[in-house]
């Protein structure tokens, strides 16, 4: 599957949806970001099954702020709407697929009841 543009109006409906999404934050001028895109392409090609969304920090400055990317590249893992992992930093192409490779064999349902359980922190519901 090709990567997808992700904008303000589009970001609810994409992380929302079931199944895994991996969120590559960048801008245009970024050494790193430019490298880490083909890696990105590449393994997006490999999982089909898997949402690949790109979020243009220069296009789209009001979701930076809102989820506080302080450096790009930034990868995003997100599965049934479950945040389960924000890094800064390129990742080469092996530890990518491990990423996804992770993310897909989480027990979600046991992630969500212990979110549940959970006390709110930090103003997040």
């Amino acid at each position: 599957m090709a990567t997808v543009n992700l904008t303000k109006d589009t970001f609810k409906e994409t992380v929302q949806q079931s199944g895994i999404v991996l969120i590559d934050w960048w801008a245009p001028w970024c050494g790193p970001c430019r490298a880490f895109a083909p890696i990105y392409e590449t393994v997006s090609q490999a999982h089909p099954d898997v949402t690949f969304a790109k979020i243009d920090t220069e296009q789209e400055p009001e979701l930076a702020r809102a989820f506080e990317i302080s450096a790009i590249p930034t990868l995003m893992v997100i599965r049934d709407g479950v945040l389960l992992l924000a890094q800064p930093g390129m990742l080469p192409q092996a530890a990518l697929e491990d990423v996804i490779e992770q993310a897909s064999k989480l027990d979600m349902k046991a992630i969500k009841e212990k979110s549940a359980e959970a006390p709110a922190a930090a103003g997040v519901a």
